[in-house]
């Protein structure tokens, strides 16, 4: 479990509670989510209080809070060892993956969480390179990566995703070196 809230200009990441079902249902249940990401719509609220006792009460999971609204809106991660995908991962790398509601696209906030993610991981956790992972055609994903300073680094073919049919997937990587770079400003 998280065991502190990060905070960023506009948004609280905070661990996931049972008590933030519905408001995961209101989003995680949009067709324009998940799938294009690897993972079914969520069916019912709980099947999403299901998911938040399984999936995001995994280590370093946060619940993306607007502070204004104290609605949780997406979801954003930090992920070791087996829990990766890309098979180039080596020993001290993490992977980020993250998702947004609908109603919230294009407003900079998923790059906002990320780049916070980034500083965890670099200044707070010791890790020495960073991966993002997109499925060919989730251009959203993919901007997200390239507006936080990923670069491309290869795809893999003929990937099983987690809802059975097989993908592309591309992988972007960013090392301490290059996070240093962007953020001597």
């Amino acid at each position: 479990m998280v065991d502190k809230y990060l905070e960023t200009e506009r948004l609280i990441l905070r661990p996931w509670n049972e008590d933030d079902a519905e408001a995961l249902y209101k989003y995680a249940s949009s067709p324009l989510i998940g799938p294009v990401a690897g993972w079914p719509p969520h069916t019912s609220v709980e099947n999403s209080c299901d998911i938040i006792r399984t999936v995001l009460s995994a280590p370093e999971t946060y619940a993306v809070v607007l502070k204004n609204t104290t609605e949780p809106i997406g979801s954003v991660g930090i992920m070791f060892g087996n829990g990766v995908h890309s098979a180039d991962m080596n020993e001290g790398d993490a992977e980020i993956d993250y998702w947004i509601g609908v109603p919230y696209w294009g407003q900079g906030l998923i790059p906002e969480a990320v780049n916070r993610l980034l500083y965890r991981c670099f200044n707070e956790l010791g890790v020495k390179r960073v991966w993002c992972g997109y499925y060919d055609g989730n251009v959203k994903s993919r901007r997200v990566m390239e507006k936080c300073g990923f670069n491309f680094h290869h795809t893999e073919t003929g990937k099983m995703s987690p809802l059975g049919d097989i993908r592309t997937e591309h992988f972007m990587l960013m090392t301490l070196s290059e996070w240093k770079n962007i953020n001597k400003k």
